[in-house]
């Protein structure tokens, strides 16, 4: 595809360049003479009539009546008529031909096959010049597209019956057939192969140029230019491409049609938008006169590119300007008319909202077009001009409907269209259809296959319609369970929000979308709600300019910038953002965005003084001054809320904060609950004052068994009687007032429990209809645990109920861990019941503004810790139970019901310390009881005297009379025994506390002992390490002094470049062969002695030790050495390799590795071996000059890796179990060359 883009056949290299251009040899109508003579018959012969077919005149009769009358032939009918339709006198040049035609009635066939074949192409022409529809404006010409199709079509099936294999019948054939085509929609196929009438209309007109192209020898350009348009119009754009190049190829210099177009619109749809706007290029280039299709082609190009840019980018402008003045207006100009430049105008008139430009433009795109594409952007445009003016929705849905359907409709369809219908019918208020239809936009085949993208705009829409849904549940209540759509606009909000980062689809952020799923997220997911805020905020950061005219002019450090970029944002924005801060408990951050919010309420106002942002200011405030009750700045707070009664004196919820302050402080609450009960007075539907008055009452109230007295109960049964019965609030606190009183009531008789059962069967029918008002309200589902519990005594439903909603709702733990602890100690599962309490006294302090626990929870800790010691018999859980008790009541003075807990464990505590023996006890102990038993004595009778004692007074008079009389003598007897055993036992206990004492004092000498060993232990590990490591330290210090060594002898500077180099080897010398043992070597003698010393005893007598390698025995003088010259020949010898397991006998090491032999320029000059022992052996002399210097051996004396050497000696059995290890030693002076 590359060498066919590039090449010479896309118009934009090649013979056809701008280089050498000639003009196009394809002119229209270019055989029509300037002037024509007709001949006649006179008085003096043939004669000739002269007309110029430059100045034609409209009326033909005369001209037709000469040609009738003079018999002239077709040529001349054919010519004449030409001549008007090239001055686009397309009717008169029918009428001619007509009338020509019932003049040659009687001629040739061949003739009327001529002239037929001319009507028909003249037909054909004005088919494309007509409307596609019936214009709106009257004209003179008021046929259609279709009433000239089959003007043609009559005409050509006459031709036919003359001689249906006339060749120029062929190509009006397949055009006719393809002008058809333009008319007929495509219908969308689910992957099957395409049936539709418009296929098989393009099929017969891909046959008739098949055949034109035949008959004229594979020459006829007009008919490949068929083949091509067929090809493209049925998505075979590779294959039209290669037609239009081969067009292109045979005729380069063809403008009228341009080729390049063409293969422009192929390379277009084949997505080369670069290579298609050089073609297009290209063909402006050629013929820049009046090319209409590239100017306005090139315009879509540029036009397609500046999309690609946000709106302030300036490469969007240059872009934009480019498309539309440059090119586009230029195609506008050389023809208003041209349906592709009008649907392009119009949709830049569309933003302009000029819908009168809109609508003409329109117009023309849809009348004059032959194409279904361009026609579709023509309803569009009506479409969206409809839909913006909102006069006629139905008119605009049928104008969607049109643009849709013109694009083949159902699953291909034009997607806008689409979008256009569902947006109409979210404004006609059917949502239903609207979701139906982008639904089935999004899970369309096209959408839903492998790498497509779907719709990011019809995803927004169909999930902020889901959110709306959700919304309007809330608002009336949540009457109707809508998790499931709650779950499917968060999941397509979502993929819109990931979409984003894809760099491919260049999609920016929409604050619309983040909103909306903050608001989903709201409830459930708080911190995601926060997060897609912080998003819009830092949109709306980024979108704030450097030198914006709000910024003050002297901004300091980035702190401070940012707050006065920050107080430029909508007021709005911040509040959410405080809201999210101040529920996560983050009140500093909130109360910052607070006052953040309110100056830029004052700032807005300073800028537009017509917005009225009295309403935001007062909300803001409020939430201000809760954040400053959260944060116990009380004083604050009320300075705000007086500040917003003094602006709205009618404002409820500031009166009703005041009064909530003034009820937890103790300096009036009685003149507070009056005012609350005035503010209710005034205002008495208001649902939030009646729970805050009911939550006073519940506080304050005396307690009463009689549950119509009660005065919380009858506020809660006027609000569901008269205000609203729907009220959740009132229903739970209904219900808690029905199991408290069922909790008091007696279970003496069967009559007595069976209304206990109803008074909590009444209770759960008012939580089971909170529940069913809100399936997820957490108190209403825990009062309906408690009274499974408390009533049927189903222990596991009521765990189960409260371990679900533990964390369904924040705060509302601490209450759930209470009742846990409750279940559990009814289950009598100590540990777990105690467990749950302490975490419920935890999650209070947290959220208390003192810090402290809840008194009444630590009760209850005591009084399991009480039932847990009366089981057990264990005084440590009495003595815990005995401080629970006391914490609580110093948390709650005044509460009566804790301090009789606080005597009753006493006294508990006391009847505990009678009955145990005196070894579990001790005097301490009881003496503490008796100051006890005293205080709960006196509290006893204090409670008895009080005006609502918790239990009848005589009972508690009784119980202090026994503690008086009874318990205080058996305590004081159970002292005296304890005192006496103890003095009894007192040597034995001092002789075990020694022991004891003495096993402890052991016990910590040995644990010193251990420790101090560990840590010896540890040292000489440490000195052990340091010790290897400088080891290894220096074994590295000697490789390296080693390689350094090695590297100095290996290589030298040279002494007239200075370079380093290489040192170079000596040849070396072959060896004599050696003999065999007792063979007598006549060659190797010389005059002086041995000569190499190869057979040599180096230790000298027996000739049976180790012959050393390469170290030759030199006499001294020249001439005795085996490197003299004219010295004997050495004698041969034969390497052999060691046998198997040799080398590591010979020389053993204690390295794992072999030794190893390195060989270096004297190898054979010299070499220290090693004998069988691993002794040194002798040292050869290098022997050949007598002036050269001995050779320094450098041996690594830690982990040099050695190699094993080879035997050179040709006897098997003489060298059998020897072996050698030799290490040549580098040159160090550098004098061996």
């Amino acid at each position: 595809m590359a060498a066919v883009v590039n090449g010479h056949a896309n118009g934009t290299n090649g013979t056809n360049g701008i280089n050498g251009h000639t003009e196009p040899s394809y002119p229209r109508f270019s055989e029509i003479p300037a002037i024509i003579d007709i001949p006649v018959r006179g008085d003096d012969g043939d004669e000739a009539v002269n007309l110029d077919l430059t100045e034609l005149m409209d009326e033909t009769d005369e001209l037709c009546d000469l040609l009738e009358n003079e018999n002239a032939a077709r040529t001349y009918w054919v010519t004449i008529a030409l001549a008007y339709a090239k001055q686009n006198k397309i009717d008169i040049a029918i009428d001619i031909l007509q009338k020509g035609l019932g003049a040659l009635a009687r001629g040739s066939p061949e003739d009327k096959l001529a002239v037929l074949a001319c009507i028909c192409w003249l037909y054909l022409l004005k088919c494309r010049r007509a409307p596609r529809v019936k214009p709106t404006q009257t004209t003179d010409d008021d046929k259609t597209k279709e009433h000239w199709l089959h003007a043609a079509t009559s005409t050509l099936n006459e031709a036919s019956r003359i001689n249906p294999s006339y060749p120029p019948l062929f190509l009006a054939r397949g055009t006719l057939y393809l002008l058809r085509s333009s008319l007929q929609p495509s219908k969308s196929t689910s992957g099957g192969p395409d049936h539709s009438e418009r296929t098989e209309t393009l099929k017969q007109a891909a046959k008739c140029f098949d055949d034109a192209y035949k008959q004229s020898g594979n020459k006829n350009l007009l008919a490949l230019f068929g083949k091509a348009k067929i090809h493209f119009s049925m998505g075979r754009y590779a294959e039209s491409l290669a037609v239009y190049q081969q067009i292109l190829t045979h005729a380069p210099d063809m403008v009228d049609p341009d080729p390049r177009i063409g293969i422009g619109c192929c390379l277009w749809a084949l997505g080369h938008k670069e290579h298609a706007r050089s073609a297009w290029q290209r063909s402006l280039d050629v013929n820049s006169e009046r090319n209409i299709p590239a100017n306005i082609l090139l315009g879509l190009s540029y036009l397609d590119e500046s999309s690609q840019y946000g709106t302030t980018d300036p490469q969007f402008a240059a872009l934009y300007k480019k498309a539309m003045t440059v090119h586009t207006q230029t195609a506008f100009k050389l023809d208003a008319m041209h349906a592709l430049t009008c649907a392009t105008f119009g949709s830049y008139f569309l933003l302009r909202k000029a819908w009168a430009n809109v609508e003409r433009l329109a117009r023309r795109a849809i009348e004059q077009t032959d194409v279904n594409a361009v026609a579709s952007d023509g309803w569009y445009l009506l479409a969206r001009k409809e839909h913006y003016e909102g006069t006629d929705l139905n008119k605009a849905a049928d104008f969607y409907g049109k643009a849709d359907l013109a694009r083949g409709g159902d699953e291909k369809g034009y997607l806008p269209a689409k979008f256009g219908a569902a947006q109409l019918k979210t404004l006609m208020g059917d949502l239903d259809g609207a979701k139906f239809r982008l639904d089935k936009i999004i899970s369309a085949p096209g959408a839903t296959a492998t790498g497509a993208q779907k719709s990011l705009e019809a995803m927004t829409l169909l999930g902020i319609l889901y959110a709306e849904e959700v919304y309007a549940n809330q608002a009336k209540g949540q009457q109707e369970d809508k998790s499931l759509d709650q779950k499917k606009a968060i999941g397509l909000l979502e993929q819109v929000r990931v979409a984003w980062k894809d760099p491919k689809r260049k999609a920016s952020p929409d604050s619309a979308v983040l909103l909306n799923l903050a608001r989903l997220y709201e409830q459930d997911v708080p911190e995601r709600a926060l997060a897609c805020l912080q998003q819009v905020e830092k949109m709306e950061l980024d979108e704030i300019a450097e030198d914006d005219d709000r910024l003050p002019d002297d901004i300091g450090d980035e702190v401070e910038e940012r707050r006065a970029r920050r107080e430029l944002l909508s007021p709005q924005l911040l509040n959410n953002i405080g809201c999210f801060h101040y529920h996560a408990d983050r009140y500093t951050q909130a109360r910052e965005d607070f006052q953040m919010a309110l100056n830029s309420c004052v700032k807005m106002g300073d800028r537009d003084g017509e917005i009225d942002t009295d309403a935001l200011v007062t909300s803001i405030s409020y939430n201000l001054a809760r954040t400053y009750e959260a944060e116990s700045l009380t004083e604050e707070a009320q300075k705000i809320y007086q500040g917003l009664l003094d602006r709205h004196p009618e404002y409820t919820d500031a009166n009703a904060r005041l009064a909530y302050i003034a009820l937890n402080s103790s300096s009036n609450p009685a003149r507070s609950a009056e005012t609350l009960k005035a503010l209710l007075a005034s205002d008495p539907s208001n649902l939030d004052l009646r729970a805050l008055y009911a939550w006073h009452l519940a506080r304050t109230k005396k307690r009463i068994s009689n549950l119509p007295e009660d005065p919380e109960q009858k506020l809660y049964k006027e609000t569901l009687q008269k205000y609203d019965k729907h009220d959740r609030y009132a229903l739970v606190g209904m219900g808690n007032l029905h199991l408290a009183v069922a909790r008091e009531m007696r279970r003496d008789t069967d009559q007595d429990k069976e209304k206990r059962s109803k008074t909590y069967l009444r209770a759960v029918e008012f939580f089971d209809k909170v529940l069913t008002l809100d399936p997820r309200d957490a108190f209403a589902a825990q009062g309906l645990g408690i009274a499974m519990v408390e009533d049927k005594r189903d222990t596991g439903a009521g765990i189960q109920i409260f371990s679900k909603v533990r964390e369904s709702v924040k705060g509302l733990s601490g209450s759930v861990h209470l009742n846990l602890g409750h279940v559990f100690a009814e289950m009598k599962q100590w540990s777990r019941s105690i467990e749950n309490y302490e975490l419920a006294i935890a999650r209070s302090a947290r959220e208390r503004r003192d810090g402290l626990p809840e008194a009444q929870i630590l009760a209850c800790l005591g009084r399991v810790w009480l039932m847990r010691g009366r089981m057990e018999k264990k005084l440590e859980a009495y003595k815990t139970s005995l401080e629970l008790s006391k914490q609580a009541l110093e948390l709650s003075p005044g509460n009566i019901n804790l301090r009789f807990n606080v005597a009753f464990v006493q006294i508990q505590l006391a009847t505990l310390l009678i009955q145990l023996p005196e070894a579990q006890k001790t005097l301490v102990d009881v003496e503490e009881a008796g100051v006890g038993l005293d205080e709960a004595i006196e509290a006893f009778g204090e409670i008895a005297r009080g005006p609502q004692p918790p239990f009848p007074r005589g009972d508690l008079e009784a119980r202090a009379n026994m503690g008086k009389n009874t318990m205080k003598r058996q305590l004081a007897q159970a002292g005296e025994k304890q005192a006496e055993y103890e003095r009894k036992n007192a040597s034995r206990l001092d002789d075990a506390r020694r022991r004891r004492d003495e096993e402890i004092r052991k016990r910590e000498t040995e644990r010193l002992r251990a420790e101090a060993a560990a840590k010896e232990r540890e040292r000489a590990i440490k000195e052990q390490r340091d010790a290897m490591a400088a080891e290894h330290q220096e074994d590295m210090r000697r490789r390296d002094d080693n390689e350094r060594k090695r590297e100095e002898a290996e290589w030298t500077t040279d002494a007239e470049t200075g370079e380093r180099r290489k040192r170079e080897r000596r040849p070396r010398e072959k060896r004599q062969k050696r003999k065999k043992k007792g063979v007598e070597d006549d060659e190797g003698e010389t005059d002086g002695g041995v000569v190499g010393g190869e057979g040599t005893d180096v230790e000298g007598g027996m000739g049976t030790g180790r012959r050393a390698r390469g170290n030759r025995a030199t006499s001294g003088t020249p001439g005795t050495g085996s490197d003299a010259e004219g010295g004997g020949r050495r004698r041969k010898k034969k390497r052999k390799l060691e046998r198997k397991g040799q080398a590591g006998r010979a020389s053993a090491s204690k390295f794992k590795s072999s030794e190893m032999v390195e060989d270096s320029d004297e190898d054979e000059d010299g070499a220290g071996g090693r004998t069988r022992d691993g002794t040194p052996g002798a040292a050869g002399m290098s022997g050949a000059d007598g002036g050269e210097e001995d050779v320094a051996v450098v041996r690594s004396a830690v982990g040099a890796r050695k190699k094993a050497a080879r035997v050179l000696d040709e006897d098997e059995d003489e060298e059998e179990g020897e072996s050698a290890s030799v290490t040549a030693a580098p040159a160090v002076d550098g004098d061996e060359e």
